[in-house]
């Protein structure tokens, strides 16, 4: 049943359409624990390939810089994809895409290879980008528009609990491993070198095989199982009195808060990936409290577990306040604690940068379902542009290492501090569609 007709409100069907919808948002929950998932150990790939590799942390930036790439290249041809095929179908192949490049994790190791690794990322990423262009519009429109944003919010808070549990396992079975300096490898002995070149490879093949199972399982799952089949190119676009505007423009680039909220994505998702990728050389810094990465690793949990509590909490305060002031207050809020982690030193600096997670949860979901409202037939093409704003994790990080290699790790989070206060601004005023403020004016 296309989604006009449940919106529509035919009493006879809505039971049953509200029973598929609650199984369609259950199962989906796995893919986003699953992108969360590996998407944050990049933050544990970072500091143990920088010490296997002799990274500065420019060049060790490259690794979310191929990472997120990937979004900029393959989200638009996503959208396309899944407008042709399905959201279904686009999940499967996004799946096996991922699956393929976690499997070339394991050469990357046994060869010592950055450039594989690189490589690898951006096969990763192009699979999960895929995911993200099918899933995020799919949750978005299973259900009433109304509460879209809160439906979103709880789903994404399953990919927070994926990045939540990630670096706790990560700093487990990569970080475990202690990196030698080039010194202490030239005096090892033959048996003792080839031990350690095995110990360190299989730290990082080991897990990736064992992700690389779990999604072609579940792409297995998802070919054979039944959800409700919603073409992306008949949903038609809902505002709070549920009209449809898309008939207003030719293409998903007419909407300025759809191009606005890629900015809001493209600076959210760099501030949070820029954060989370500096954590652990951040908290072994003397300045802050000196911990060691496998230690420190583990504290990147409560990074990630705050914006897992904070997406549970908004998806129910969003029921009762309007997403877009929630959204300034966050990122108010988050741009704060920066500030004060920049100014202070310790445990403070720690804690602050910490609760930063908290006050990320709602971002990304929030600035997606408002960007996209509105959009109708165009929806699909609008999820595209989102996702490909998402390269904003690449870019970003890449410039705060340049930053840090000049004026130290300390100072560069200025750089979030500027991203938030655009959210601040989209989440107060950017957001809302041109068409309404046509009405109330």
């Amino acid at each position: 049943m296309a989604v006009q007709e449940f919106a529509a409100g035919k009493n006879n069907s809505v039971p049953e359409q509200e029973t598929n919808y609650t199984f369609a948002l259950t199962i989906l929950t796995s893919l986003f624990f699953m992108w969360g998932f590996l998407t944050c150990l990049n933050d544990i790939l970072i500091p143990h390939l920088k010490a296997v590799f002799s990274l500065n942390y420019a060049q060790a930036m490259l690794i979310q810089f191929s990472f997120f790439a990937a979004y900029a290249i393959v989200s638009l041809p996503s959208g396309i994809l899944v407008e042709k095929i399905g959201y279904r179908k686009g999940i499967v192949i996004g799946l096996i895409t991922a699956g393929i490049g976690c499997l070339i994790f394991y050469p990357a190791a046994g060869y010592r290879s950055y450039t594989i690794f690189l490589i690898a990322l951006f096969i990763l990423a192009a699979g999960i980008t895929l995911l993200q262009v099918a899933a995020n519009p799919y949750v978005a429109i299973l259900g009433k528009p109304e509460t879209a944003s809160s439906r979103l919010n709880l789903t994404q808070a399953f990919n927070s609990l994926g990045t939540t549990v990630a670096p706790y396992f990560g700093s487990l079975l990569i970080l475990s491993v202690a990196v030698k300096s080039t010194e202490e490898i030239q005096l090892m002995s033959y048996a003792d070198l080839s031990a350690y070149q095995l110990a360190e490879a299989s730290a990082v093949q080991v897990p990736y095989l064992g992700l690389a199972a779990a999604l072609l399982v579940i792409a297995a799952i998802f070919a054979l199982i039944k959800l409700p089949e919603i073409e992306a190119a008949s949903v038609a676009a809902s505002n709070s009195k549920g009209k449809s505007f898309d008939d207003l423009y030719h293409n998903a680039w007419g909407y300025k808060h759809l191009i606005l909220g890629a900015v809001g994505i493209f600076v959210y998702v760099g501030a949070e990936v820029s954060i989370g990728s500096f954590l652990v050389n951040y908290f072994g810094h003397t300045d802050i409290v000196g911990l060691p990465e496998a230690q420190a690793g583990k504290f990147i949990s409560f990074y990630w577990g705050g914006a897992m509590i904070g997406r549970f909490i908004g998806s129910a305060v969003q029921r009762r306040i309007k997403p877009g002031t929630v959204l300034a207050f966050n990122a108010f809020v988050a741009s704060g604690l920066v500030i004060t982690s920049m100014l202070t030193f310790g445990y403070v600096a720690m804690w602050s940068i910490l609760l930063v997670g908290l006050f990320n949860s709602i971002m990304f979901p929030t600035i997606f379902t408002l960007a996209i409202d509105g959009l109708g037939k165009h929806t699909g093409q609008g999820s595209g542009i989102l996702c490909t704003a998402i390269v904003g994790g690449a870019i970003i990080p890449v410039l705060q290492g340049v930053i840090a290699d000049n004026i130290g790790i300390h100072h560069a989070f200025i750089l979030p501090v500027i991203c938030y206060l655009f959210i601040a601004y989209y989440g107060a005023k950017g957001h809302i569609p041109a068409y309404l403020k046509t009405v109330k004016g």
